[in-house]
């Protein structure tokens, strides 16, 4: 039955409702051709879209006499038109689509309507046509003329660029009238409108979703309360709404071995992944795949926009963690600095004090050790007066400790075998560790070089090492203590089996006066004065622990000429 333009008109409305809905442009030439077939009932109609990739979209009417319509719908990515088609599955076909592309219709200038479409009555006359311009028949060409006899092809034009084909087969001829074929190029001048609105649309809510994505996490990097793990973690968060299947999207970001991720991800599917790299080391990965299996388009299912978007956002993350990792160091700076000033005012202030308790400690033990002296004294009074000599020795020793601290007293360079220390050392505190139940094991390097130290002040730092640990273990242990070399520096380490500690309790460890212990056990100056000790002989020292598993102090001391050695250092 002829078609009027009022059915023309209904068939042009009806593209136009489905280009006005937010669909994408496979659903929208799909739905395209289901239209173009019922309306025109020939045998066989196909939309061959050129966009970044050639794509083709087909649906065909079976014979009459079976119950059901065939369909079939392909889509694949394409290749430049200088090479090869192999889209239509018909070397013929592809031929004649490259010819119109190219306007190379001389040949074919009998069969061509006035707006350039190809229109073969006789698919017949067409191909002796062709053969007498010297194109070789093969067997789909063959099957292509037992199946069809006649042909519609119809340019798809947006600003007279060729953007696609409408194909129409008939297995009758003469089937596709002359003023229908300039009702049809009226449609694809409509479809060519509707393909650029539709392919504007895409491009725009795909940059709205990458602005979007941009946006939340600039206010994520812009938030000081969120740490680093929370940033990432809600950036990760951020990805799925930015790809086009934001429902089967996935997304994760694994930085330093650590992933983060919102759902399970399989990297194995179709996957887009880029490096986070800061200051040129690769610090990691962030990828973004999708969970079910989706249609090829630039990279794999992705757009090659989405792949820019991801480099974007790698660069975008790999500022966001110098930026943390920026202000984490101004923190810990700024505490450093904090404690080194708390170092200095309590320094001063355990000189005043160690000056101003020195001579009333001094007279109290001068008087105490004569009242000793008299012969006249029974027992129980020469008890107490040992105990007051006692105390006043421990008091001058927390004095000379706050001296030393507060760097009131003179250090002495000699070269110092430090083996030779800890040997002496550990002489007087064997029988204490022996008592608690504590095994000692020396590992001492027996080529170890001599150092320029106080010797005194290294076997005090043994000393309250030692006691230290052996504080750390009531219910008994062991303590290791290693000597090795270490490229120019000495190393002496000092590990237990102890409590350990907490990350809160290491923060102080070196704060004068803090201590875990109870009044009677300490003064929380030991370890303090250690670290004095350390660094005023240019070293460093190094505390591993763990709650449950013991603790280790390792002190590396540099092996170094003074030009003032063996002389007094104030």
């Amino acid at each position: 039955m002829r078609k009027t333009e009022k059915d023309f008109c209904i068939l042009l409305l009806s593209i136009l409702e489905h280009a006005n809905r937010e669909t994408k442009i496979s659903e929208f030439l799909n739905r395209c051709v289901s239209d173009l077939l019922g309306f025109a009932e020939c045998d066989w109609i196909g939309i061959y879209f050129i966009g970044d990739g050639i794509q083709y979209y087909e649906k065909e009417s079976i014979d009459a006499d079976q119950n059901s319509s065939l369909e079939a719908i392909k889509s694949e990515e394409g290749f430049e038109l200088k090479h090869d088609f192999g889209l239509s599955q018909c070397k013929i076909l592809d031929f004649l689509i490259e010819n119109l592309i190219r306007g190379d219709t001389d040949s074919l200038s009998q069969f061509m309507t006035r707006n350039g479409s190809l229109r073969a009555a006789r698919l017949r006359d067409v191909l002796v046509q062709l053969t007498n311009a010297g194109f070789e028949f093969d067997s789909q060409t063959e099957g292509l003329y037992k199946e069809y006899k006649s042909l519609v092809m119809i340019p798809i034009r947006v600003a007279e660029k060729v953007i696609g084909f409408l194909i129409m087969k008939s297995r009758q001829e003469d089937y596709f009238a002359i003023d229908d074929v300039e009702f049809y190029e009226r449609i694809c001048g409509m479809l060519g409108i509707a393909i650029l609105n539709n392919r504007t649309q895409t491009v725009l809510r795909e940059r709205i979703k990458e602005l979007s994505c941009f946006y939340g996490i600039a206010r994520i990097a812009a938030e000081p309360m969120f740490s680093l793990d929370e940033a990432l973690q809600n950036i990760v968060g951020l990805l799925p709404n930015a790809w086009q299947y934001p429902e089967i999207t996935v997304g994760r970001i694994i930085l330093d071995g650590k992933t983060y991720s919102i759902a399970s991800f399989n990297a194995e599917l179709q996957c887009q992944t880029s490096e986070i790299s800061i200051e040129g080391i690769k610090r990691g990965i962030i990828e973004v795949a999708y969970t079910e299996l989706m249609p090829q388009i630039d990279e794999g299912p992705f757009l090659k926009e989405e792949r820019n978007l991801l480099d974007t956002i790698a660069k975008l993350v790999a500022q966001i963690v110098e930026r943390k990792q920026a202000e984490e160091d101004r923190i810990l700076l700024h505490d450093q600095l904090r404690h080194a000033d708390r170092l200095a005012t309590i320094g001063q202030l355990a000189a005043g004090v160690a000056h101003e308790f020195n001579e009333p400690l001094g007279n109290i033990l001068g008087f105490a050790q004569l009242i000793l002296k008299n012969e006249n004294l029974s027992d129980d009074i020469r008890k107490d007066i040992d105990k007051i000599i006692t105390a006043s020795m421990h008091a001058r020793e927390v004095i000379r400790k706050l001296m030393l601290f507060a760097r009131q007293l003179p250090v002495k360079t000699i070269k110092v075998n430090l083996n030779k220390v800890i040997n002496e050392g550990l002489y007087f505190l064997e029988a204490r560790c022996a008592k608690a139940g504590i095994e000692v094991e020396r590992l001492l390097a027996s080529d170890l070089p001599e150092i320029l130290a106080d010797q005194a002040q290294m076997h005090q730092v043994l000393v309250n090492l030692v006691v230290n640990a052996i504080q750390a273990m009531p219910q008994g242990g062991k303590i290791t203590i290693t000597t090795k070399l270490v490229g120019k520096n000495i190393s002496l380490k000092v590990t237990d089996t102890g409590l350990g500690m907490s990350e809160e309790v290491k923060k102080q460890l070196f704060i004068p006066f803090f201590t875990t212990k109870d009044v009677n056990e300490g003064t929380g100056l030991g370890l303090p004065v250690v670290h004095g000790i350390v660094t005023s002989h240019g070293g460093t020292i190094r505390v591993d622990s763990k709650m449950g598993e013991g603790s280790s102090f390792e002190i590396q001391l540099p092996i170094k000429e003074f030009r003032d050695a063996g002389k007094t250092i104030k």
